[in-house]
């Protein structure tokens, strides 16, 4: 079922107002780190943010509300950095080589700061929750954008479809860095997990072979 915000989430918060918001937030984010999503209730997170039920329906409807408020909030941020992160970046000759390990690392950086809410955001997407498969869709559609605009942009000009390119790209991002400590303790080495996602990226966006190759 669809949760349906409080009237008084939609109205504009104070400085008061957004800190107590922010506190709700806050909490979520350390209980997601301890246990799952569907074992969030409004009482336990009252009580962690140091206040009572009430007040947290004073600015979400639902536990599941609050969630997606968090969720959203996480991607309107990290979806535009990676996507600046891929504009600014000179992509030719060597430089595009350092430029790729710097996007490597953006993507693992951030599921290594934001792994449970993410996590939730993959479980409810997996289980067609379109709430959240849109805002899957913010975060990586940011930087598929900023990929397509590379691509476009590629010197040889042989990229067939860059959209296509560009979403193959960003899945294999997120899903490497998802999983990048299940495949460590597969044995895969973090550093060469590290190259071997840099090496995709190079090749896609530059066309050429990666340094060492």
């Amino acid at each position: 079922m669809t949760a349906q915000p409080s009237s008084d989430a939609d109205r504009q918060l104070g400085r008061r107002g957004e800190a107590t918001r922010q506190r709700f937030l806050s909490a979520i984010a350390e209980l997601l780190e301890e246990g799952t999503y569907r074992e969030l209730t409004v009482a336990d997170v009252a009580r962690r943010a140091g206040t009572s039920p009430a007040t947290f329906y004073q600015y979400f409807a639902t536990a599941e509300d609050a969630v997606l408020s968090l969720a959203g909030a996480t991607v309107d941020v990290s979806g535009p950095e990676l996507a600046s992160l891929i504009e600014v970046r000179d992509w030719t000759d060597a430089h595009g080589w350092d430029a790729s390990l710097s996007v490597v690392d953006a993507f693992i950086a951030l599921w290594e700061h934001h792994r449970s809410i993410l996590r939730v955001i993959d479980l409810a997407t997996d289980e067609g929750d379109q709430r959240f498969r849109d805002v899957r869709t913010r975060l990586l559609g940011a930087p598929a954008e900023a990929f397509v605009v590379v691509l476009r942009n590629r010197p040889d000009r042989q990229v067939v479809d860059p959209l296509a390119e560009a979403g193959v790209l960003v899945s294999m991002l997120a899903h490497v860095s998802a999983h990048i400590e299940g495949l460590q303790s597969w044995g895969a080495d973090r550093d060469e997990l590290r190259r071997s996602m840099a090496r995709v990226v190079f090749l896609t966006l530059t066309g050429q072979s990666p340094p060492g190759d």
